[in-house]
């Protein structure tokens, strides 16, 4: 059964502050090598960007969300606002500038492994006092920001720093990984890497159980209030000042990965703002997760609750929470 807190029914909000794409995804048998031109079998345009997919997939979990970002006066403006609207996505805050819409070249393999160009455009025209206006038009159903490292690093921080004043829980998908100033973690609620941005962040190794530990707790001991390290297929680890607690995968055949972490990040930032335990979040943001990459495309692969519920009621042993260690 769903552990809903009793929180004001009023305050299920997400702030999503981050990047807006066009996504242009090629699919194939393999990838091209070096020089190479490969034949592929099928070709999507449609919404993407990490912010954009988060906030749908925030708003496909049933939150009141929120995207705060930039688009370009080009024909792919309508393309990326209409996406966002059909999920349900508040963009009064969502700009449109004399310049391109950020764009997102996307190669899928057989196998659902892809790899992604990004170029911003449109999205390094996100400003402070752009954010500014979005936190002083914030409505009593704001509980969470999310935001990621695709647009520029001083705004996502100036976000940070905004949310945690207004007493927001901040939730830092940092991707795509790079380095960061320390000042950023105490202002950080939940951090979300995955095993590649948590070595790259922290310097150790992930690749097992126990050094996804070791780096969760490089995070708490930096001041972050809890890291979640995902592995894909292995689950994901949760890490906090008082101890540990594994969190199991649910198995699915994978057709495309693309927007699988925005699906996890979506839907646990609604599910916190909803009230939910975290345990109980993390559980719904891994089926998400699992659903995303059953689909191929970015925006078209993020389920709706309903889907959710349903993958999670078809688990005969859910992974909800489990044996938590002491810190």
């Amino acid at each position: 059964m769903t552990d809903v807190q009793d929180l004001d029914a009023e305050r299920a909000g997400v702030l999503v502050v981050g990047s807006i794409t066009a996504d242009v995804t090629t699919f194939s048998s393999r990838l091209p090598r070096p020089g190479e031109t490969f034949l592929g079998d099928a070709f999507t345009l449609v919404l993407g960007g990490k912010g954009a997919n988060q906030a749908v997939a925030a708003g496909r979990a049933g939150a009141d969300a929120q995207m705060v970002g930039c688009v370009g006066d080009d024909l792919f403006r309508d393309l990326v606002r209409e996406g966002l609207r059909d999920a349900g996505v508040d963009i009064r805050h969502v700009r449109v500038v004399p310049d391109q819409t950020g764009i997102a070249h996307i190669r899928v393999d057989a196998s659902g492994e892809n790899d992604i160009v990004m170029v911003p455009l449109a999205n390094a025209h996100l400003d402070e006092a752009q954010i500014d206006r979005a936190f002083a038009e914030l409505g009593p159903s704001t509980r969470v920001m999310l935001t990621q490292l695709e647009i520029p690093f001083q705004l996502t921080m100036h976000a940070i720093r905004r949310a945690h004043e207004a007493g927001l829980t901040v939730v830092l998908d940092p991707a795509p990984a790079h380095e960061l100033p320390d000042e950023i973690w105490p202002l950080v609620d939940l951090v979300t890497p995955n095993e590649t941005e948590a070595t790259l962040l922290t310097g150790t190794d992930v690749d097992s159980r126990e050094s996804a530990v070791a780096a969760g707790r490089w995070f708490v001991d930096r001041g972050v209030g809890a890291a979640l390290i995902t592995m894909a297929g292995a689950g994901s680890v949760l890490v906090d000042a008082d101890g540990v607690s594994d969190h199991a995968p649910i198995r699915v055949e994978v057709v495309d990965t693309t927007a699988a972490g925005d699906a996890f990040a979506g839907f646990l930032a609604a599910a916190l703002a909803a009230g939910l335990s975290r345990d109980e979040a993390i559980r719904r943001a891994g089926a998400a997760g699992a659903l995303a990459v059953t689909k191929r495309g970015a925006s078209p692969s993020l389920p709706t609750a309903a889907e959710v519920d349903a993958l999670l009621a078809s688990q005969l042993e859910p992974a909800t929470e489990s044996a938590r260690e002491d810190a």
